[in-house]
């Protein structure tokens, strides 16, 4: 069985730098699931309507897979999980083969908002962490990852900000914070968060043993 290690936060505010330093600590006894991974496939419509999605509601998430395979690694199964591509919006035929090691860690910005309307999948988190960053040095960090990794453009990654990510970090993923077990300021150094992270869920798997 798995223990799931939820990490969420805004759009920017260093959640899979903290998701590497832990899967890091925890190697080999750790393997991860994004829920980015679980975007829908939007590969039937134009990329002018996919530019138009808004990709910060968890209605353009395939979430219902996403509880499954939760699930499935929590029971001990393994799972075969969907790739995504982000220039495009469309989803590979690729998988990624996510075994049930002791932890599995998961990251994305909507995980805690994801109630009883979609799949409850918050409930399958044995701990949960949120990052809190302000929202300059946030956006920020979206430019350069976007334009650097996901061949966006600058002025449609503003847009984008200002059209979804905010509106919905504001109405969704920030009021999510309070279920969380921990939550991170920017200033903290994640080096000794991802220890400390580890060292509780070391303590949690022996409660269960």
């Amino acid at each position: 069985m798995s223990l799931i290690c939820a990490i969420a936060g805004g759009s920017g505010a260093g959640k899979t730098t903290l998701a590497r330093k832990l899967l890091n600590v925890l190697q080999p006894d750790v393997d991860q699931l994004a829920i980015d991974w679980y975007y829908r496939d939007l590969a039937s419509i134009s990329m002018e309507e996919r530019m138009a999605v808004n990709y910060d509601h968890p209605d353009s998430l395939e979430v219902d897979l996403f509880a499954q395979h939760l699930d499935a690694l929590r029971s001990g199964t393994a799972v075969d999980a969907p790739t995504y591509d982000f220039s495009t919006h469309t989803r590979p035929s690729r998988t990624i083969n996510v075994q049930p090691k002791p932890v599995v860690v998961s990251e994305g910005i909507l995980l805690f908002a994801l109630d009883e309307r979609f799949s409850n999948a918050r409930s399958r988190f044995d701990y949960s962490v949120y990052i809190d960053a302000p929202n300059d040095l946030r956006l920020g960090r979206r430019l350069r990852r976007d334009v650097e990794e996901r061949g966006r453009d600058s002025v449609d990654i503003r847009r984008q900000w200002n059209e979804f990510v905010k509106p919905m970090h504001d109405e969704l993923v920030g009021p999510s914070a309070q279920f969380a077990d921990r939550i991170i300021e920017s200033d903290e150094d994640l080096d000794t968060v991802a220890q400390e992270i580890a060292n509780h869920l070391a303590s949690l798997r022996n409660v269960a043993a």
